[in-house]
């Protein structure tokens, strides 16, 4: 029986999103776990996997379509299975990047009849079909491939032939593939190459003019920008700041790193301390939608992850059910994920609450925006010494400031002092918590 591939929703309050890339093509074999599309939410882009092993079939989503949450976008059925024949047919638009072959523009919108083999080879070349002369009743592979053998023999062509992961990278970056060299067969273009052309390069497209330069961000910064428009126009912010002594704090995560294998992060334990803290003041672990206070039973808290091209937040669910260890080992796998374009579905949905700790920057405080629908979020400044009042006299103790941003439609002032309150305790005497 065929599976339905539908429009995943990333997100809580996500209603649209949008196709960047289909991975496989129309009649092609998947199997279950393998990347099939990569899909744009209002978050970032993340890859899809498939759901069975099968074929391809009925795609009837095209690429840059905003698709509703759950429509069905596809079928992926068993081999020779009979599926109903589809009412409307799909013709499937090229990626928007640059052209490949330098000599050749963009495929055409023609019907074309070809075998789903050379279309493949067509797409992912950018070749148009109605210019390729087919040697019998329709276009097959050995045609696509003479006639992109031709093009390069013509003067000033050159073929820059490159893996679907490497053409969604170099699309993002604003990275045009015939200015990368390859090192796959071929001279294809991997993901690895746009990679570390991308270490030389800036990671928007840039344009210089007379003003100054002009800089188109990729995808991930230009959804950050709208995310963070979006809920500074419409969310009601206020913020609470306050002092924790962290002298024990610093204790604690020396005592713990002697013992676990995994590095111990004060990102660590702030969640760590920050989930126990959201227990007892449940209200702040809540969202603000569709005019009502949703409060949220689990803990799952979103760390905010600088990359080359913007700003993304991995989740760590349940985390009120995690010791220290098991919490070190999730944000050092989300991390790493997020800085290599390795995130999943899972990873950045179902977030109830967000840290973002500029500390290691040298940064003594900020005022975070909050992720909407979230009610808050909490900004953590670096760990300075400072001379501040001790028993009735002055000393030098290790200081830190935190900062919560609140929705005040979901959390008023003082049921986000409260939850400050308890939060800065438990950093001054953190018990057995960070065990």
């Amino acid at each position: 029986m065929a599976t339905n591939v539908i429009m995943p929703a990333l997100g809580i309050a996500q209603e649209t999103g949008k196709l960047l890339q289909w991975l496989k093509t129309e009649g092609q074999m998947v199997t279950k776990g393998e990347v099939l599309m990569v899909v744009e939410t209002d978050k970032t882009t993340v890859e899809i996997e498939a759901g069975a092993s099968g074929i391809l079939s009925q795609v009837s989503a095209q690429v840059g379509q905003d698709v509703p949450v759950g429509q069905v976008i596809a079928l992926i059925a068993e081999p020779g299975e009979s599926l109903p024949i589809k009412t409307q047919p799909h013709v499937q638009t090229a990626p928007a990047e640059s052209p490949i072959l330098s000599s050749e523009s963009p495929r055409g919108k023609g019907s074309v009849e070809a075998s789903p083999l050379a279309r493949r080879i067509a797409e992912e070349n950018h070749i148009d079909l109605s210019k390729v002369k087919p040697g019998g009743g329709r276009i097959e592979k050995a045609d696509v491939v003479a006639y992109i053998e031709k093009l390069i023999k013509m003067p000033g062509a050159r073929l820059s032939a490159a893996s679907p992961k490497a053409r969604q990278a170099a699309q993002e970056r604003g990275v045009k593939l015939v200015d990368i060299p390859g090192s796959g067969p071929e001279g294809a273009v991997l993901f690895a190459d746009v990679m570390a052309s991308a270490k030389t390069m800036p990671a928007a497209a840039i344009e210089t003019t007379a003003p100054g330069e002009i800089i188109k961000p990729g995808t991930v910064w230009r959804i950050m920008a709208e995310r963070t428009t979006q809920s500074w126009t419409t969310v009601p912010h206020f913020y609470l700041s306050r002092e924790a002594n962290a002298s024990r704090l610093i204790t604690w995560r020396e005592r713990a790193q002697k013992r676990m294998s995994e590095k111990i992060t004060y990102t660590d334990l702030i969640v760590r301390l920050v989930a126990a803290a959201l227990l007892e003041h449940p209200r702040v672990n809540a969202m603000w939608k569709d005019g009502a206070i949703h409060v949220n039973p689990d803990v799952n808290i979103g760390l905010a992850v600088a990359i080359a091209d913007g700003l993304v937040v991995p989740v760590i669910h349940g985390t009120q059910n995690m010791n220290i260890a098991a919490i070190a080992r999730q944000r050092n796998d989300l991390v790493a994920r997020a800085q290599n374009g390795k995130l999943k579905p899972d990873d950045i949905s179902g977030g109830t609450f967000t840290i973002s700790n500029l500390g290691m920057f040298g940064i003594d405080s900020f005022n975070a925006i909050v992720n909407a629908p979230q009610a808050a979020i909490l900004a953590v400044g670096r760990i300075v010494e400072r001379v501040v009042p001790h028993d009735g006299r002055p000393a030098i103790q290790s200081m830190m400031t935190l900062t919560l941003s609140c929705d005040h439609r979901a959390v008023d002032g003082a049921r986000g002092a409260q939850f400050l309150q308890t939060l800065a305790e438990m950093i001054e005497e953190p018990l057995g918590l960070l065990d």
